[in-house]
């Protein structure tokens, strides 16, 4: 008896030396705060071509300043204090290491080399700035090499390319996201240091569907509840639920031509709308007799 009490205290010291071990190895905190490490994505249901009975494109805005939308924005620290990432330092860091593939279209058929990619984006502007005259009146400038490196709080909205469908076996409408682009103001910049804007463009987009995106967005957590922090979802059940607040700026047409390319104001977001109810309902009407 005494024996089998001495191997249980035993037993019992090495698992609090073993505890002690796990919760030193975390400087900050007594868990991991990365629970979706080691996660994998869950696979969508096969869909033959075949058994699609009715299918169409909807391009999507996300914006990342309205209130629903924020933590598509949130945290934006460029040191990732405590380990969060917002999304496009997600991408950009992913993009970068090699690990994602990018396009320069939404179709995904112009691919981007990433590493060319970096460098041309971080590549220091050269700038000739006005710094008075000589003695003859003559204008002297002084060149300046100014560094450029990626600025996630520079990407306050989001491209979405999304196919939705109806497959014959069920008759349910179900949707894939296909392809996402952080997107950002854009500029072209003049010799004394002036810039024309160039408006908003997507900076890269991403394959939704390949492997390596998933894999990615599944590990990272979306932080949707402050009040929460040891309940947050994935980036990749964001997408898959479409936990986010989206207008569509274009349906799939002959002419290629996005809503605001024939409406405008009001008028554009109750076209926005009525696509959208079209949509909608066309699942309901399936099932009319």
């Amino acid at each position: 008896m005494k024996e089998k009490l001495l191997i249980l205290t035993v037993l019992l010291h090495l698992a609090s030396f073993a505890t002690a071990q796990t919760i030193d190895s975390l400087p900050d905190s007594f868990y991991s705060d990365q629970p979706q490490g080691d996660a994998k994505p869950i696979p969508y249901p096969y869909v033959r071509q075949s058994d699609i009975v009715w299918s169409t494109d909807l391009w999507k805005t996300i914006e990342g300043a309205e209130k629903f939308n924020q933590f598509f924005y949130f945290p934006n620290d460029e040191f990732h204090t405590y380990g969060k990432k917002s999304l496009a330092f997600i991408l950009w860091d992913a993009m970068a290491a090699g690990e994602i593939p990018i396009y320069e279209d939404d179709e995904l058929l112009i691919p981007i080399d990433n590493e060319a990619f970096v460098e041309r984006y971080t590549r220091p502007d050269t700038i000739q700035l006005e710094i008075g005259y000589d003695e003859d009146d003559n204008e002297l400038y002084e060149t300046i090499i100014r560094p450029k490196y990626f600025d996630g709080s520079e990407i306050y909205s989001y491209a979405l390319r999304e196919t939705w469908f109806i497959g014959k076996q069920d008759a349910r409408q179900d949707s894939r996201r296909i392809a996402l682009a952080p997107l950002k103001e854009t500029f072209r910049e003049l010799l004394q240091g002036e810039a024309i804007p160039l408006g908003i463009q997507p900076l890269f987009w991403v394959p939704m569907q390949h492997p390596a995106v998933r894999a990615l967005l599944v590990r990272y957590t979306a932080y949707i509840d402050e009040s929460n922090l040891a309940r947050q979802p994935s980036w990749d059940w964001i997408f898959i639920n479409q936990h986010y607040s989206a207008y569509v700026t274009r349906e799939s047409n002959v002419a290629l031509r996005k809503i605001s390319d024939y409406v405008t104001g009001e008028d554009a977001i109750l076209e926005a709308a009525r696509i959208e109810d079209k949509i909608f309902d066309l699942e309901s009407d399936m099932w009319e007799y």
